[in-house]
């Protein structure tokens, strides 16, 4: 059977296949991925890789890859349906009926539609007489107007029913409203339904794909009860998945991407020339949103505020980015509670002195790794030494490295030298593993990338199109929003034919707000699945809409060809048959 691609969404996040895979196959981390010894073939080399980013495992000795379905396909010998329904018992999922899923997805359309009306509406609101002193309050707060559009900032009026008639006026219903929490009812009396928002600033939260899915308001009001009402769950609408400008940041030039804890510090920051920042709206991370911002940078610089709760959540976050693979560096205001403050209190450069010299954690790693071991116990001095060697390993710098094994010498009570020497290994060690990767991948032909199964091979005839398709598909892997940069291309378009199939598949579940990665495709043998988790891994976490554009442009091209080939083919045929009937092309 088919299952919704809502259902397998959820089943496929509440099943990590680190977790899962970790269940056969003792895994050991080496920098974003796991390693071990493959289960499906005799290796004494580990060559058995998970990604937890990509939801994916591939072996690199025999092959087998695939989402975390197919682990489960593989291992247990279940076919794809008893697979899925193995890993929703796993979880105490409920498999759900195709039915229900259909009519959610276009309710999902319709809170979408209204949401972005009530943006619409708010910003008017916002830039009429109405919305005077609401503006006075952002003219206050250092917004210019050209910041205010930019983030589609509106106003909500002190009044009951202001947005309820505008919004039904114009299709939408009460039931509607109240979904997408932009309406309440009365505790009262159940009759009477209002709006949820009354006197407030009003801050659109926009996702990856730009489709506004809910709201944030802020009190005008010194005497309100709450100071800010949050956006909270909605079908649309989900905290642990969602980032406040992350649509604006993942287009930023800078090498980084800077975490607040609110939409104001966010604001401030896109204002005065970091477009990089984004807020988590409160200290609680969580992992998507991490994982979120690892597929568009390696560095993040965490800017929350300096109390007790902003420094527990940092340290927090510094774990959850580590296990992603994220550089973590913290930014230590002075003089300034928040970023907010800083910037409009001392300006751009010096925020930019700070960014430049924001700390290094590699201190706070280290400690990490001494408070693992009791270093009492010579069996642990050892174990520990061989830990922070393989650290020590991954630090680019030399002077670093020397610096960072200094420290773990005296921590160890091992001489410097000695503790140098295991780092040196380990750095030398994993620097030729990854020069004799990319020596291979650079000197590789075209023909060697093809697929090992000669079924699969051979729909790679046409090898220029074929390396175009498979870029494409990890290059919205790894932001599926560039699929929203070639409507005009399909499947259909595609020369091999299961590429094409998974082209189309990842594009239906972009177009339904999904998590977009192999792991949810359905209906694709075992080779197939494998060579998808080939072409994913050869792909990292930068976005490259150049690269991307320039392969679709590729695919229509060897496309346009072979129609026009056909044509020409059918012309010439028809010519013939024509040239015979007549009796000219006898003796």
């Amino acid at each position: 059977m088919a299952f919704p691609a809502a259902f397998l969404d959820e089943l496929i996040a509440r099943n990590p296949i680190d977790e899962v895979v970790g269940q056969y196959v003792q895994l050991k981390r080496s920098g974003t991925n796991y390693f071990g010894l493959c289960p499906f073939h005799g290796e004494k080399t580990p060559s058995f890789s998970v990604t937890p980013n990509k939801q994916m495992y591939y072996c690199f000795g025999c092959h087998k890859g695939g989402g975390v379905i197919n682990f489960i396909m593989d291992i247990e010998g279940l076919s794809y349906p008893d697979a899925v329904r193995f890993l929703a018992k796993r979880v105490n999922l409920e498999v759900p009926e195709d039915e229900q899923y259909q009519s959610q997805y276009k309710e999902q359309e319709r809170l979408w539609k209204l949401c972005k009306e009530a943006a619409r509406f708010y910003h008017e609101l916002l830039k009429s007489d109405a919305g005077k002193a609401a503006r006075a309050y952002l003219i206050k707060r250092g917004l210019d107007w050209a910041t205010v559009v930019k983030f589609g900032i509106g106003f909500a009026p002190d009044d009951f029913h202001t947005l309820l008639p505008a919004m039904t006026q114009k299709g939408f219903t009460e039931a509607e409203l109240i979904a997408a929490n932009l309406a309440a009812v009365s505790q009262k009396n159940s009759k009477n339904v209002y709006d949820r928002f009354r006197n407030r600033i009003m801050f659109p939260q926009i996702d990856l794909r730009g489709n506004v899915i809910g709201f944030a308001g802020r009190a005008l009001d010194k005497d309100a009860k709450a100071k800010y009402i949050n956006p909270t769950e909605t079908l649309i609408f989900s905290k642990r998945k969602f980032l406040y400008a992350m649509n604006l940041a993942k287009k930023t030039k800078r090498p980084y991407i800077i975490v607040c804890e609110g939409p104001m510090d966010a604001i401030a920051c896109h204002q005065y020339g970091f477009d990089c920042a984004v807020a988590s709206q409160g200290t609680a991370l969580t992992e998507d949103q991490v994982n979120m911002i690892s597929k568009f940078t390696d560095r993040v610089i965490m800017t929350y505020d300096n109390d007790a709760a902003g420094q527990n959540a940092t340290q927090r976050a510094i774990q959850m980015f580590g296990k992603a693979g994220v550089q973590v560096k913290i930014l230590q205001l002075h003089d300034a509670k928040d970023a907010d403050e800083f910037l409009h209190k001392f300006g751009a450069d010096p925020f930019e002195v700070l960014i430049q010299g924001s700390e290094n954690q590699a201190d706070y790693r280290l400690l990490s790794l001494q408070n693992q071991f009791d270093l009492t116990k010579d069996d642990q001095r050892v174990e520990f030494t061989s830990k922070a060697a393989e650290l020590i390993a991954t630090f680019q710098s030399a002077v670093e490295r020397e610096i960072y094994a200094d420290r773990a010498a005296k921590a160890a009570g091992i001489s410097k030298d000695a503790m140098l020497l295991e780092a040196q290994k380990a750095y030398h060690k994993r620097a030729y593993r990854e020069r004799r990767q990319q020596e291979l991948q650079n000197l590789s032909p075209a023909t060697a990338n093809l697929p090992e199964d000669r079924h699969l091979r051979a729909e790679y005839a046409n090898t220029r199109s074929s390396r175009a398709e498979e870029q494409v598909i990890g290059l919205a892997l790894v932001d599926p929003t560039l699929l929203d940069l070639a409507p005009e291309l399909n499947g259909s378009l595609f020369s091999v034919r299961f590429l094409g199939k998974a082209y189309d598949a990842l594009l239906a579940l972009h177009r339904q707000g999904l998590q977009v990665s192999l792991a949810a495709l359905q209906d694709f043998t075992p080779e197939e699945s494998a060579r998808l988790s080939a072409v994913s891994q050869r792909f990292d976490r930068v976005r490259d809409e150049r690269a991307f554009t320039d392969c679709v442009a590729v695919i229509l091209s060897e496309c346009e060809k072979k129609q026009t080939a056909n044509t020409d083919e059918n012309l010439l045929h028809i010519a013939k048959e024509l040239s015979k009937n007549k009796g000219y092309g006898g003796n």
